[in-house]
């Protein structure tokens, strides 16, 4: 059974950090393409960032370019996002995402594996 587990989530105040992980099981996962998206409290699910399946190029929503970094170990099937300065507007459930097109995963609607998401509060 494939699954994606992100962990790492919680609360933090504005202008602080945390790091995402995101562990695939049940399969190799080193010739997809990864990334995170996130969906805030009444609003749509979100690309945030990707990574492509060698990490050698990386992909970013303007809102967050600058201030997140996404990162991979294809040994370890795991990926990050190292997001700092963080702003009450990050605020958002984060999901781990893995699909074998770089263009289906951004765009976010037909991706094959998702994970179960996990919660990133920012207060200001």
């Amino acid at each position: 059974q494939v699954q994606l587990v992100e962990s790492g989530g919680g609360l933090v105040q504005a202008g602080g950090s945390l790091r995402l992980s995101c562990a695939a099981s049940g399969r190799t996962f080193s010739d997809y393409e990864m990334g995170w998206f996130r969906q805030a409290p009444g609003k749509e699910r979100e690309f945030v960032a990707a990574i492509n399946w060698t990490g050698g190029s990386t992909y970013y929503a303007d809102s967050v370019k600058g201030r997140f970094t996404i990162s991979r170990v294809r040994a370890k099937n795991t990926q990050y996002l190292q997001m700092n300065s963080l702003k009450p507007e990050d605020t958002a459930v984060y999901y781990c995402a893995a699909d074998p097109s770089l263009p289906t995963l951004v765009g976010g609607t037909r991706v094959r594996y998702w994970g179960q998401g996990t919660q990133v509060t920012v207060s200001s």
